[in-house]
């Protein structure tokens, strides 16, 4: 592009000088033509007027013709011709260097700065000029940059981050499955045959087993919440009996009281899901707050409302609006096993089977579950 403006200007240069030199060339060809065929006719006549004796029409005469030649000389002048030539050339420069610097040099800015993002270099800033006409064009580019390069550093946290949470689960499998794997020695090596003790590792051997299945489903989840593959088979819920059931398998763990007025509460939803979600939250106020726990049914409008209430020291309030995001894990976790996907998953699988949850740390923890009525 440089080479094509100053050979677009090298040109008009030129074209104004050669014109300009054949104007001069012609014109002092046709003055000098003119005046040299003037000049013989005077003096002729001058000597016709002296041979006759007319002296005084003759110095007359030479008069005139000495002002006619001061004439010609006045207009005839090629240096100004030449000043304006020279102006001419001046201001085709000036026009075309403010087309270079003005346009074609933030362009080619531009040009450089869209090959160093192709080639993946992102350290370059684009600065804004006011000055130029590219200068909303130049903050959109170097906008999309700074975009690109908060996306790349997130799209490396998401896979580092997926590489400790593996990680993480995987390591808190295998204490369960150590445990699941001293007991059972223990047992096929009869080391206490009373009834009470059998039962006792057997219990251990079951709780355990259930931990290593609960892991095992948040690495599940985990692999394919990312990619939106959880498949739900909706069917027509009863509720109420999903939350006994879910309590009887907790019952062992903690004492979980239960009231509702309601005897049938339908809803739509994934049984399997549904599940997951009670376990969820039962095993979050297990661990963190291992008190009792309320469980309460009620008709809420167009939901239905399932309050789950512990009564430990509860989130942080600066905790709250984070609880819910994947891998966030609050003050309160602080000491404990986990990967900050539980509530996470709570949240994604209710959201969708068309319900919502929301968690309030008054006196303990409350989660609130809503899941969509439908009439029975």
């Amino acid at each position: 592009m440089k080479k094509k403006i100053f050979g677009i200007t090298l040109f008009f240069i030129l074209s104004i000088i050669v014109v300009t030199t054949i104007v001069i060339v012609l014109g002092y060809n046709n003055n000098s033509d003119e005046l040299r065929t003037t000049q013989l006719v005077n003096i002729n006549e001058v000597q016709q007027l002296i041979n006759s004796g007319r002296l005084e029409e003759a110095s007359a005469k030479l008069n005139s013709i000495d002002n006619y030649l001061r004439g010609v000389e006045n207009s005839y002048n090629p240096t100004t011709l030449i000043i304006v030539s020279a102006i001419s050339i001046l201001f085709i420069i000036l026009v075309f260097a403010y087309i270079y610097f003005a346009i074609l040099r933030p362009f080619d800015k531009l040009k450089s700065f869209a090959y160093e993002i192709a080639s993946g270099n992102f350290d370059i800033p684009l600065n804004y000029e006011r000055s130029n006409y590219f200068g909303k064009f130049t903050w959109a580019f170097d906008s999309m940059r700074s975009e690109i390069i908060k996306a790349r550093r997130c799209e490396a946290e998401a896979i580092e981050n997926n590489k400790t949470v593996i990680a993480s689960l995987s390591h808190d499998i295998k204490t369960p499955i150590a445990s699941i794997n001293a007991y059972a020695e223990a047992l096929e090596a009869n080391i206490d045959s009373s009834y009470d003790e059998r039962s006792k590792y057997l219990n251990v051997i079951m709780n355990k087993a259930l931990e290593v299945k609960k892991l095992t489903d948040d690495l599940f989840l985990h692999s394919v919440s990312e990619l939106d593959k959880i498949s739900f088979m909706e069917e027509k819920i009863n509720i109420v009996d999903m939350i006994k059931n879910s309590i009887n398998d907790f019952k062992a763990n903690t004492t979980i009281n239960f009231k509702s007025n309601l005897n049938e509460a339908y809803t739509l939803a994934d049984r399997m899901r549904m599940s997951q979600i009670f376990e969820n939250i039962f095993n979050n106020s297990i661990k963190y707050a291992n008190t009792n726990i309320d469980v309460e049914l009620e008709d809420s409008n167009e939901y239905y409302l399932v309050s789950i209430r512990d009564y430990g020291k509860g989130i942080a309030d600066e905790d709250l609006p984070f609880i819910f995001e994947k891998f966030y894990r609050g003050k309160n976790a602080t000491g404990k096993n986990g990967t900050g996907l539980g509530l996470y998953i709570v949240k994604y699988m209710i959201e969708k089977m068309g319900g919502k949850v929301d968690l309030i740390s008054n006196d303990g923890l409350c989660a609130k579950l809503f899941f969509k009525k439908i009439v029975s």
